[in-house]
């Protein structure tokens, strides 16, 4: 069922881009510091003044936390997975360091002039029943950010760490907005706790909007798993449909939805997987590869299961990217959103020169190969099947995939005009999108996802967007000291 107009327009108008995103977090968490300007308080030295901006910046951007996971459309829309999961860990860090910041540069000043009476006030700060709230909410949002980037090396399931992620946000945030609103010096009066007030409702509102709505939505509007078919080795398509009163999800190709099966349709449970489908086609095709608790059983699934949807996401989406020509480049499981976007192509008859890069580690690992094929008598489609080793009979290269091939692949196409859509693993996709740099695409051109976010090496993309991400703390640092000499 193709998408509507109206659809179209509805998913480029409620996505902001990402100044316009940078901007909207840097006003709301300087917003406290200015309304607190208009509070009457004690004359303060100018280090507790810098302790009081921490603290109300930390307690205004962990809330945004809350809406920068990726979960809501307006917030991501523009910037993709990858770039709103990475802001999402950098901010939790400055959020923890503005945090601890908080009370040492209350003690400072003491801790200069007597060593001693600032060792006192400090524990004074840590023990006092007073301030416990505040402990508290310290402690909460350190467990929070060092689970997540500890994360692969836990000994424990993906849904017990997605349940303790969202235990330790809301105990940090509600302790936080309580130790605000209890003991903060400029939080007891004026518009500073009207405003605590209301980022607590939102919060409110937020969580109930994640686990309330839409686990109503999964429940009411179902899914059905209508076939499993195993396409590789551990590499199986899901075919899931709606059922009666299910709408058909209107989205582009390439994007991507959380997934819950069974009984346990709750937010919780779900897992992202990319759509490996055109939406001229009623219902999803998702193409899964077993990695993980949940994924090693997909392929044992019976027939008829309920399934729970939520999507789509993502801007990993040609209809974002003008061009005269597409590269399409797919690691692995990767191929997922590759073979959606194909499909699409297929489907509406694509009539610019489609450039297809397929790379896995063994020729066993290759799926849809048929059907890749089938689409080269269709467009103007030329393929590489690339893979790291080879084997008797392989039809395909032996390699990387390096500038060399690169260049051939994109021979007769003018770089400056062609958009690459990747999909693969951290490694490949950090490699290969400065290499597409080097052959001359520009860096706007060159749209990626991948299926790690725990950092590593980093593409010349990722360096400017971190360095996009320091500047905007760098303004709260610089909203902070102005308000500590003000």
């Amino acid at each position: 069922m193709p998408e509507t107009p109206a659809a179209r327009r509805l998913f480029s108008a409620i996505r902001l881009p990402g100044g316009a995103l940078a901007a909207i977090y840097l006003v709301f968490c300087i917003l406290p510091l200015a309304l607190a300007l208009t509070a009457l308080v004690a004359p303060l030295d100018p280090w507790e003044r810098a302790g009081a901006a921490l603290g109300l910046l930390g307690l205004a951007a962990m809330a945004v936390q809350f809406v920068t996971s990726g979960r809501f459309e307006a917030a991501s829309g523009r910037l993709g997975i990858d770039k709103i999961m990475a802001f999402h860990k950098i901010a939790a860090w400055w959020v923890l360091l503005a945090l601890i910041l908080h009370p040492l540069l209350y003690v400072l000043p003491t801790w200069m002039d007597d060593p001693g009476r600032g060792w006192v006030r400090l524990q004074a700060y840590l023990t006092l029943p007073h301030y416990r709230s505040g402990i508290v909410a310290l402690v909460a949002l350190a467990l929070l950010v060092l689970t997540s980037a500890l994360r692969e090396r836990l000994p424990v399931t993906y849904e017990v760490w997605r349940g303790s992620h969202i235990v330790f946000g809301v105990t940090a945030a509600v302790a936080g907005l309580h130790h605000a609103l209890s003991t903060g010096r400029f939080s007891a009066l004026g518009a500073v706790p009207a405003l605590w007030w209301a980022v607590g409702a939102a919060l409110l509102a937020v969580i109930a909007t994640l686990y309330g709505w839409r686990w109503w939505r999964l429940h009411a509007r179902p899914w059905r798993l209508k076939s499993v078919e195993k396409l590789a080795d551990r590499m199986w398509e899901l075919d899931i449909q709606p059922q009666a009163k299910t709408p058909q999800l209107p989205y582009h190709a390439g994007q991507f939805v959380w997934m819950t099966e069974g009984e346990r349709r709750f937010p919780l449970f779900d897992h992202p997987f990319s759509i490996a489908d055109s939406p001229r086609r009623p219902g999803l095709s998702l193409i899964i590869k077993e990695a993980g608790d949940f994924t090693n059983r997909i392929g044992e699934l019976p027939l008829g299961t309920p399934i729970g949807i939520d999507g789509p996401y993502g801007e990993f989406a040609l209809e974002e990217h003008p061009c005269d020509a597409v590269l399409l480049i797919a690691g692995g499981v990767g191929i997922a959103p590759i073979m959606g976007l194909l499909r699409d192509m297929v489907a509406r008859g694509e009539t610019r020169p489609v450039r297809l890069v397929y790379a896995a580690g063994q020729p066993e690992n290759f799926a849809c190969m048929d059907e890749i094929a089938a689409a080269e008598k269709t467009l103007d489609l030329k393929v590489m099947l690339l893979s790291e080793e080879g084997r008797e009979g392989w039809p395909g290269e032996v390699g990387r995939l390096d500038h060399d091939r690169l260049r051939k692949l994109l021979g007769g196409l003018d770089p400056a005009r062609t958009v690459a859509l990747m999909c693969g693993p951290g490694g490949m996709v950090t490699s290969v999108s400065d290499a597409l740099l080097d052959v001359g695409l520009p860096m706007r051109n060159v749209v990626y996802e991948r299926f790690d976010y725990g950092g590593g090496a980093a593409s010349r993309q990722d360096r400017r967007r971190s360095l996009a991400f320091a500047c905007v703390g760098a303004a709260l640092a610089l909203a902070a000291a102005l308000f500590a000499v003000v």
